[in-house]
């Protein structure tokens, strides 16, 4: 391994400093103090000069073996990012163009026992702006990103995570670096590259098969011969194989059968079952003597991407099935956890998908202007039962397709595809994110006169290269060419349809800011909805890490800088007035947190209503439309401290969106939508059996702590994996039989109840604006914290109804079991469970509980 410290310098040599592998400049930078932390306050923009800079990897090596007896010698970068000139003892062994490939470079005839080897990068800035002036022949929209991006040109002329070159949520940090292992490998016969395996159920005799697929490096010039021998202890499978490998790149694929009197637990989604894994050994013994062991986890499950006529609905259903089950996709879009890849730790990960595991979520996409996730990640999605839908790296652009271009992104293909598609948790391959959209829509006004071209590079990149690659090399899981896109329809249309937001077909992306987010109506009952979202603050917590008490104001230079969407500040204050008061308080720094605390309010309640629309839309066809199979909100996390339309903030913390999602995707829950003066509850469940409950819904006045009154309906059933209307009443008829109610007097609160003690969450339906609210009145809130072995309880009381009751213990870190709720009860008890270690003393000191009426 190369890995661990290697000597860094400028272009013109002034600066050298030593610098982690793998690692990057700008953490090499911040490592030595050299710079501050990039993400305070304006460092985005104060260190460009970093990106625009050509930097240098250097280290000397002595071989730790004897050069002579090896036949075969590999300088191995996993990942280099991204444009450099690779050299060992001033011979230049290759240049790399791809930060998503995997490059092996034969330095047999140059190793020598003291080594120097070099890295020369070339600005990431610099080099697409390079490759966008040599693509003489016609412009590759979109040249440059919006000014509030305050983003670099030309990102599309680059094989480099898209969004380093800044996004609307993201700053603009073009890397450079060794961000993957680097390593020296040896050998005399032969060397395993790749190593994949994937299941396969074979109906026609009722039986699991497991595909393996190994790829080698084959030295010697005549074919080796051999045995493999593959073993599951756990499944009293056990086969060999006499195989022949072929000199140069060789593979053998085998089919392993399992025995068919072993029970195969399945792997699940989570909330569905088991990620039961089988540890697998292969050995490799070939004729040359040397043996090979691989040891690795075996996972069974199969996935089918349905599209199929709906009746009484024109169009194409689009779920998925696993293991034969259909299952509503219930969770986020990820995208990359930082801009510096070499602070993405194995517990960064594991925090945040875990958290999103914690709020009921088996899905997430992994958004294709970000990067292939490392192992680990998709390792974890394993082992706790996240569903992945991949897109491969392109987003929001057009892209060229010179046949340099077409041979790099070939590569990446392959690569990525072999890599990873041994995880039961990747159950879909997609094209790339939106770019369908951005032609059928002319998002870059394009004259039609040459549409054509563009056309024909769409259907180049994706289609005949990416698409084809992944058939070849993978029949274990569907692949779409984008997102949205109207699945088989778009096919049909020849890969490009007119409209890929149509909601009979495929997936959707919404986006909606200037209408009230309450009104359902303006939602579409989409087949998927893959996309779809609204802004907030992070706490003001996190923004203090990285900012001055100058900057803490809504309107201050450095909120304006943080924000770049495009007037997403003033969206966010719109539509936070449809509902709520803005806050008027004169102290600058708490006027600044209210805000905050109201952005957070209404992203989680928009989200709500939005993600519950889609559940509710499950079971039903309405005018056509609806049989909605997945929701997966924008976005999962944050890559930095700034507003986004992220559930958890930089960090991880947890905002009160993601509270919220914990409840909007519990397995079972009741939900209410009013229609033309009617309130109607849904059952939802992901429960694969039938329920027989109570539905209780309880009427409170704004200011009493004692329900006005309370209906139950007892012995409804709620039919497994689906949405059933379980109630229907006039709220007019509701408000008659409440009598001293009123529509701004009153809310409504709901939840379903089993034996056993078996509960829903309970949810709440608001029969007005909270700023119309009547009798609502400022509350005392306290609570009292003790310690139970390592959580922590937090009693909470209060003196009135308390609309969306936060807790924030500001930079402690942990989660509450509960977060932004509606407390009508004198007294609620909250779990805290902390991160890392605590004490009751300083959670007393950081806790600031706030509701809506704290807010001035």
């Amino acid at each position: 391994s190369l890995q661990g410290s290697w000597r860094l310098c400028s272009g013109n040599g002034s600066l050298c400093l030593r610098a982690e592998v793998p690692g990057c400049v700008h953490t090499a930078l911040l490592r030595r103090g050299l710079i501050q932390d990039p993400y305070f306050r304006f460092n985005d923009v104060m260190y460009r000069w970093i990106s625009l800079d050509n930097w240098t990897y250097s280290r000397t090596l002595k071989t730790p073996f004897d050069v002579r007896k090896w036949q075969k010698v590999n300088l191995v970068f996993e990942g280099v990012d991204t444009v450099a000139q690779i050299l060992l003892n001033n011979v230049t062994l290759g240049r790399t163009d791809n930060m998503f490939n995997r490059y092996s470079f034969d330095i047999t005839s140059v190793i020598k026992e003291v080594n120097f080897i070099e890295v020369r990068f070339l600005s990431a800035i610099s080099y697409a702006a390079e490759q966008s002036r040599h693509h003489k022949a016609y412009s590759i929209p979109p040249a440059c990103p919006p000014p509030e991006q305050k983003g670099e040109c030309h990102v599309n002329f680059i094989r480099k995570e898209q969004c380093s070159f800044s996004w609307d949520w993201g700053p603009s940090f073009p890397t450079q670096g060794i961000w993957k292992d680097v390593r020296i490998e040896a050998y005399n016969h032969y060397h395993l590259i790749y190593f994949s395996l994937t299941p396969f159920f074979v109906k026609s005799v009722q039986q699991w098969c497991l595909q393996i697929e190994s790829i080698f490096d084959v030295v010697s010039s005549k074919p080796i011969a051999g045995r493999v021998t593959v073993s599951i202890p756990k499944l009293q499978t056990q086969q060999t194989f006499n195989v022949k490998l072929q000199p140069g790149e060789g593979s053998i694929v085998l089919l392993v059968n399992i025995n068919k009197t072993s029970a195969v637990e399945a792997w699940w989604p989570n909330g569905h079952g088991k990620q039961t894994g089988y540890n697998m050994k292969t050995t490799f013994i070939m004729e040359a003597g040397y043996q090979i062991e691989k040891f690795s986890k075996a996972y069974f499950r199969t996935v089918e991407l349905v599209q199929e006529p709906i009746p009484g609905s024109p169009g194409l259903s689009f779920y998925f099935r696993i293991n034969g089950r259909p299952i509503f996709l219930k969770g986020s879009n990820w995208i990359p956890a930082d801009s510096f890849q070499d602070r993405v730790t194995n517990d960064t990960l594991r925090l945040l998908l875990k958290s999103a595991a914690d709020a009921n979520m088996n899905a997430l996409r992994v958004w294709g202007g970000g990067v292939y996730e490392q192992d680990e990640f998709y390792d974890i999605c394993d082992e706790i039962g996240i569903m992945i839908w991949q897109d491969f790296m392109f987003a929001c652009a057009l892209y060229p397709t010179d046949q340099n271009y077409l041979a790099s992104v070939r590569a990446e293909v392959l690569h990525q595809v072999r890599r990873l598609k041994s995880h039961p948790s990747i159950i879909l391959w997609s094209g790339n994110n939106e770019n369908e959209a951005a032609i059928s829509s002319n998002w870059f006004s394009i004259p039609s006169a040459k549409r054509e071209v563009y056309i024909r590079d769409y259907l180049m990149l994706y289609v005949k290269n990416i698409r084809e690659i992944v058939l070849s090399e993978d029949r274990s899981r569907p692949f779409v060419t984008s997102s949205p896109t109207n699945g088989l329809e778009s096919v049909k249309e020849g890969w490009i349809s007119q409209n890929p937001y149509d909601t009979h077909y495929g997936d959707t992306h919404f986006y909606d800011y200037d209408s009230d987010c309450w009104n359902w109506t303006v939602y579409p009952k989409t087949r998927f909805a893959s996309e779809y979202g609204f802004q907030s603050w992070p706490s003001f917590s996190t923004v203090e890490k990285v900012s001055s008490a100058e900057d803490w104001s809504y309107i201050s230079n450095f909120s304006l800088h943080r924000q770049h969407h495009d007037s997403g500040n003033v969206q966010m204050l719109q539509e936070v007035e449809y509902h709520f008061k803005l806050p008027q308080s004169t102290d600058p720094v708490k006027k600044f947190k209210d805000t905050i605390y109201l952005t957070q309010v209404m992203q989680a309640q928009c989200t709500k209503t939005e993600t519950e629309f889609y559940r509710v839309s499950q079971s039903e066809i309405v005018k056509g439309e609806g049989h909605t199979m997945g929701a997966l909100y924008w976005q999962l996390n944050d890559i930095w401290q700034a507003p986004s339309w992220a559930s958890l903030e930089y960090g991880g913390k947890w905002k009160l969106l993601h509270y919220f999602a914990q409840n909007f995707f519990a397995p079972l829950l009741p939900v209410a939508y009013e229609d033309q003066g009617v309130l109607y509850i849904y059952g939802v469940s992901d429960l694969h059996v039938d329920q027989k409950l109570t539905l209780r819904v309880v009427l409170h006045a704004w200011s009493s702590l004692e329900p006005v009154c309370t209906l139950a309906k007892e012995g409804v059933t709620v039919t497994a994996q689906s949405a059933v209307p379980i109630y229907k009443e006039s709220i007019s008829d509701i408000l008659e039989r409440c009598r001293s109610c009123t529509r701004k007097s009153c809310v409504i609160t709901f939840c379903l109840v089993g034996e056993d003690g078996f509960q829903s969450p309970t949810n709440h339906f608001f029969l007005s604006s909270l700023k119309d609210a009547v009798g609502l009145e400022k509350t005392q809130l306290s609570a009292s914290i003790s310690q139970q072995d390592d959580i922590y309880i937090f009693v909470l009381q209060t003196t009135a109804i308390a609309p969306f009751v936060s807790l924030d213990v500001g930079n402690i870190k942990g989660r509450f079991s509960d977060n932004g709720f509606l407390m009508t009860e004198k007294k609620k008890v909250v779990v805290f469970y902390p991160w890392e270690p605590t004490s009751v003393e300083e959670l007393e000191k950081s806790l600031t509980l706030t509701s809506l009426l704290d807010i001035v």
